[in-house]
């Protein structure tokens, strides 16, 4: 019998280290390492969805509100900011999204989970079951 074992990995980020580029927002074709929104990020060439939170989507506005469209921009501002002021880690899970096509990690600034953050300053929900209190 075949066993199937998911190990965690975690990867630490400094953020102002100097030795490394600042995160930017993604731009254009080059996606290399950049910010995508408030729970997509790109890292050494790879789209990644990180867990357990969600942020409004700007380009979709599932909502159809400016209220959303706001919301999504404040949110992606803030998870920049701490990116780039903060010490992080990545976490990969080795599970993928509802879509299949992004794998799963979890961010921590200081020790924290960066959807927690973002929930507890009203920029996210939590995901799946949260309330999208941005379409109200």
């Amino acid at each position: 019998m075949l066993k199937l074992f998911i190990v965690s990995v975690a990867v630490t980020c400094i953020a102002g280290s100097g030795t490394a580029e600042p995160m930017k927002k993604c731009s254009g074709q080059e996606r290399n390492t950049c910010l995508v929104d408030g729970d997509t990020i790109w890292l050494y060439g790879k789209k990644l969805r990180m867990a357990g939170y969600d942020t409004p989507e700007p380009q979709s506005q599932r909502c159809g509100g400016e209220k959303e469209v706001a919301l999504a921009r404040q949110a992606t501002a803030r998870v920049l900011e701490l990116l780039n002021t903060k010490p992080w880690t990545v976490e990969y899970s080795g599970d993928v999204d509802n879509t299949g096509s992004r794998e799963l990690i979890t961010i921590h600034i200081e020790g924290r989970d960066l959807g927690d953050i973002l929930i507890e300053e009203r920029l996210a929900r939590k995901w799946p079951d949260g309330d999208e209190f941005w379409c109200r």
